[in-house]
């Protein structure tokens, strides 16, 4: 599942209100746009200091979505850097370098130092104070990840998220921990206005090839606790994100409104708003011969809400992004992590997300013990035909989220997501079509 090969890189290097220019390319180890720690490994070696990534500047067209090809960064260093020498900024370096709409919080030196202190003290308070620099391990659009050494030995972890378009992970992860503390990390600290998270160190690995046991270790322990939370009402008293089926049908049809209109709009025109680039892919928009079978799809859909009605299992809590990499276990102890994606909503969402990410057999076991758990704790419900019934509103609700996710990010950051919306939508339509083969 994971990609391993690497990519090259260059940085625009400053360090307070001084630039150093482009530096590299150089080439470093794991491909994936997002992964920091070898950018600032090599970078920091090259120049003698300590540096952080702040942003994807630009990526050139070789490198598929997030991963790969040539990227462009701007990173800061934390010391001035004698190996380099200060130079004036050109007109369009400033622009790419200097501020931006929809910038997020740790794409800035002021932002990210601002949430490394407050990790550090919040850590310093807990009597855990941080050892040495902390490790800038993931940073992109979405969000930001570090790790700190902890003078007890152990570790920590900062998570940065924008909280405008985001789930509040650290009342997530109390509401679920309620049911099952054991399916949790632990939050050492949280503040929500920033999406600052600051958790203990997780043992184990992600599994993103999990094993027979793996899927026993997780699948039913959720199930349990989204039908608990469910039965007493504290998930829908708990005030999450409304993602329940009449809801996302509404965003769904707001969506397709808004691809008519930008449609309508000529290419090259920045039909996406004020400063986007101009339309430079087209395969992320809809065909009309798309858009006219998107918009029946959509007729359809309050026929289909009925359907999943009818099978009998409860709005509740759902992860969002429950995907095995989002599993991890040591091999004793299976805890799920990453709750940014979390609402209000039916379960079969979560139900159906692994499918993407396991090849068929493990999902026959993954879809038979998700339906078995759904059986044993709803008797007479139907969770089997959620979970089938569910595949259209599944892609329809990740088109609705990657459309969050651009409304949201600074442009320059946009080749991560810009032609998801629509790729997901053309999923959803591959599934009417099956069906009407079948």
């Amino acid at each position: 599942m994971q990609q391993t090969s690497g990519r090259t890189v260059s940085v625009h290097l400053t360090h307070g209100g001084e630039y150093f220019g482009l530096l590299g390319p150089y080439e470093v180890d794991e491909g994936w746009w997002s992964s920091t720690a070898p950018v600032v490994e090599r970078v920091s070696g090259e120049l003698g200091v300590p540096v952080l990534v702040l942003r994807l500047a630009y990526a050139l067209k070789d490198g598929s979505s997030g991963h790969g090809g040539h990227v462009v960064y701007h990173v800061e260093a934390l010391e001035r850097p004698a190996r380099a020498v200060p130079r004036q900024v050109a007109p369009d370096v400033a622009a790419l370098l200097g501020p931006a709409e929809r910038r997020a919080g740790w794409a800035t030196a002021v932002g990210l130092r601002e949430a490394l202190d407050w990790a550090e003290d919040a850590l310093a308070g807990a009597g855990r104070p941080a050892v040495g620099r902390p490790e800038q391990v993931r940073t992109w659009n979405l969000s930001g990840l570090f790790r700190f050494r902890t003078s007890d030995g152990g570790e920590a972890w900062l998570k940065v998220i924008n909280p405008a378009f985001n789930a509040r992970e650290g009342q997530v992860i109390e509401l679920l921990g309620s049911v099952d503390p054991t399916l949790v990390p632990t939050v050492l600290d949280s503040e929500p206005a920033y999406g600052r998270l600051l958790l203990d160190h997780v043992a184990g690995e992600d599994l993103w090839c999990p094993s027979a046991d793996d899927v026993l270790a997780v699948v039913p322990r959720l199930v349990a606790a989204q039908a608990a939370l469910a039965a007493d009402g504290r998930a829908a008293a708990a005030g999450l994100r409304d993602r329940t089926l009449p809801a996302l049908v509404a965003r769904v049809h707001a969506l397709l409104d808004r691809l008519v209109a930008e449609r309508a709009i000529p290419p090259g025109t920045g039909a996406d708003g004020p400063g986007e680039r101009p339309d430079a892919q087209p395969h992320a928009r809809l065909t009309a011969a798309e858009l006219v079978a998107a918009r029946t799809l959509t007729a359809r859909l309050p026929v289909l809400v009925r359907e999943l009605t009818d099978c009998g299992l409860p709005d509740t809590l759902v992860h969002g992004d429950f995907h095995p990499g989002n599993w991890r276990s040591d091999g004793t102890r299976a805890v799920i992590v990453d709750y940014a994606d979390s609402a209000f909503g039916h379960p079969a969402l979560d139900g159906l997300r692994p499918r993407q990410f396991v090849d068929e057999e493990r999902w026959a076991q993954v879809s038979e013990v998700w339906v078995r758990a759904w059986r044993e704790s709803v008797p007479g419900s139907a969770p089997e035909r959620a979970l089938t019934l569910v595949e259209p509103l599944f892609h329809l609700a990740h088109a609705v989220r990657y459309q969050e996710f651009l409304d949201h990010i600074e442009t320059s950051e946009r080749p991560y997501h810009e032609g998801d919306p629509v790729t997901e939508i053309r999923k959803a339509l591959a599934c009417v079509s099956r069906e009407r083969v079948g």
